[in-house]
């Protein structure tokens, strides 16, 4: 089953066409990643999907499990599964990491359905998770993200995801600002949420990431427009040859 499915999307920021005829598929069970030099539109891409302000959708489709998604709010969007791990999550610093955790999983399952879950049974769940992650205790006991380093900032954005079980996440950038042991661990937190009825885009500047997280497709992005598309070997002759050399051919 097709997951996503974009068709000839274009999108304006300010009255500025950003998004230029995108097509795109991602199925149920696959990670596709999004690669391309600065300005290429994919952080637009990641906000149109998950449908900030002021991202307006000129022309073209998306579908998200069949449904018109730019047709539902934000918060819609998350309650039915679209998940944005931002490049560069925001700090609260009045809200305690713990709280909004309970708080936006209890939303989660309220939406879908299910029972919400009590005191203890959301510190053990974000416990488990958190251990994985290399997050320890006092962490959640601080507020959202304030004094976070950046490594912790993305590790926290994956815990959300283990915790939060979209349909659809999309990373913008979860490699930004991580060094060699921090992206490692990003990483194999990513691949443990790797699931036959989930899909995942990752956007990325860099194949290093995809040494850890091996996509099934790679999509070069470039001038508003998927340019090429391929394999997992596509970001290996990426890093070799560089954007130009791709842009140019196509």
């Amino acid at each position: 089953m097709k997951l996503l499915e974009i068709d000839d999307l274009h999108v304006s920021v300010q009255g500025k066409e950003i998004l230029k005829g995108i097509t795109l598929s991602v199925p149920e069970g696959e990670l596709h990643a999004i690669m391309g030099p600065n300005g290429s539109g994919k952080s637009t891409l990641s906000y149109t999907l998950a449908g900030r302000e002021g991202y307006e959708v000129t022309r073209g489709q998306v579908l998200y499990r069949g449904d018109d998604l730019t047709a539902l709010s934000p918060d819609r969007r998350a309650a039915l599964g679209v998940f944005l791990a931002l490049q560069y999550p925001v700090e609260i610093p009045g809200v305690v990491t713990l709280t909004f955790l309970k708080v936006a999983l209890n939303a989660q399952r309220r939406a879908r359905g299910e029972q919400e879950f009590d005191a203890v049974q959301v510190l053990r769940s974000v416990r488990q998770n958190a251990a994985a992650l290399n997050i320890p205790e006092d962490m959640l006991k601080r507020p959202l993200n304030a004094g976070f380093s950046g490594g912790e900032k993305k590790r926290m954005e994956i815990l959300q995801m283990a915790l939060f079980e979209p349909r659809l996440a999309i990373l913008d950038e979860t490699d930004s600002g991580l060094d060699i042991d921090a992206l490692r661990l990003v990483a194999s937190g990513v691949n443990a949420q790797r699931a036959p009825d989930r899909g995942i885009l990752v956007i990325t500047h860099y194949q290093r990431l995809l040494d850890y997280i091996v996509p099934d497709r790679v999509h070069v992005l470039a001038g508003g427009r998927i340019v090429r598309s391929g394999g997992p070997d596509l970001a290996l002759e990426l890093e070799k040859s560089g954007y130009g050399a791709v842009v140019e051919v196509a």
